[in-house]
């Protein structure tokens, strides 16, 4: 047995009326002026407006991308020294709450944001020079309230890069069941699919991190009987506040690793815009069959803890009950795109923990067989 290093250090604030102490938390961290980080969808909504009203003095950013990218990175971290900022509230999906995170890196974090790839150890140029953060999350999917990267679309390889450091955890985080009420459909669906998939995936993933498997296995279990809850009941309070505990609960777990379904879903977003978590929920099913041969087991595992039948079947039902439709046709992803999408997916590094290894061939052939 080799040595391995666990850690859980995020402080969570948790409940519905719980962001009633955002101002609170803000003053505790010596921040006057936050920054408040979203997206321009979110900006128009009744909880954007609850939230800012909040912290009056703020200066807000919501020049954001589904899928953030450098540019928009640049952009807050030039905005936030110009109006005098300091701190930082991300609020939103996991895009804008990724975005604040590497917005916050950059304020005293000079290099390029390709020098701190994970791919190229990148975490050993980050320190804890940082503004102070709090995360804020209005969906349950990605769970970057409580993680320790950031995922980001780089100019120069249009490729999402994964940016990792204990040090960008956000401290706190205040998540809300109240604020992610009234999500479009669609939205709760992927990204309900999301936090599934990532607890999945991690609970599968080859790394070594026996707390990380508990938690998985929990996680996936809070999704598959709260997922179609909320379908059904949007207001249901209950299943909300459970949605986003599993969501959390697949960013901790994740830390182990994850695997070849977002290794293949992280192309699709940044070329074509194909909603993460929905990318994820496609690919899942092929994904768990490819798997098989080294992950029965573990596969059995998860099927007697989520009390169904078999994995990929219930993967199947999830999607229907959510409305996701099953092809990646059906998201406009063109055929011939199929062999650069592959070699997109092997140059990710999620791919590298799955439990069976991947070759090009084998990436191609995946996405053939979801297309």
């Amino acid at each position: 047995m080799s040595v391995s290093t666990f850690s859980f250090p995020t402080k969570i604030l948790f409940g519905p009326g719980v962001i009633s102490s955002l101002s609170e938390q803000l003053a505790a961290m010596g921040v006057s002026k936050p920054l408040l980080v979203s997206d321009t969808g979110l900006a128009r909504t009744l909880v954007f407006e609850r939230v800012r009203s909040l912290i009056p003095h703020c200066m807000v950013f919501t020049a954001v991308d589904p899928n953030p990218t450098e540019k928009n990175v640049l952009d807050g971290a030039e905005f936030y020294v110009q109006h005098d900022c300091d701190g930082i509230v991300g609020l939103g999906g996991g895009s804008p709450i990724d975005a604040a995170k590497a917005i916050r890196l950059k304020i005293n974090h000079p290099l390029p944001l390709a020098d701190y790839d994970d791919l190229i150890d990148g975490w050993k140029q980050i320190t804890t020079d940082l503004p102070p953060f709090i995360a804020v999350p209005t969906t349950a999917g990605t769970g970057s309230e409580v993680g320790r990267s950031t995922v980001i679309t780089l100019a120069a390889t249009n490729r999402k890069t994964v940016i990792f450091s204990p040090h960008l955890i956000p401290s706190p985080a205040i998540v809300d069941p109240e604020l992610t009420l009234d999500l479009p459909p669609h939205v709760t669906a992927g990204t309900g699919m999301d936090a599934f998939t990532h607890n999945v995936e991690a609970y599968l993933s080859k790394g070594f991190h026996p707390i990380c498997d508990s938690i998985a296995l929990g996680g996936a279990k809070l999704a598959n009987d709260n997922l179609p809850r909320v379908i059904a009941n949007p207001h249901d309070v209950d299943a909300r506040g459970n949605m986003l505990i599993s969501s959390m609960m697949g960013a901790i777990a994740f830390q182990k690793g994850l695997g070849v379904t977002h290794s293949l879903a992280h192309p699709l977003s940044s070329e074509f815009a194909v909603h993460h978590g929905t990318a994820n929920a496609v690919l899942l099913p092929f994904v768990l069959e490819f798997n098989r041969p080294v992950s029965a087991s573990r596969l059995d595992d998860l099927r007697r803890h989520l009390g169904v039948g078999d994995m990929t079947d219930r993967v199947r039902e999830l999607n229907r009950t959510c409305g996701i439709r099953p092809r990646l046709r059906d998201y406009g992803v063109p055929a011939e795109s199929l062999p650069s999408l592959a070699e997109k997916a092997f140059e990710d590094g999620c791919h590298q923990l799955n439990p069976r290894p991947c070759t090009r061939e084998d990436l191609l052939a995946l996405y053939m067989q979801a297309y």
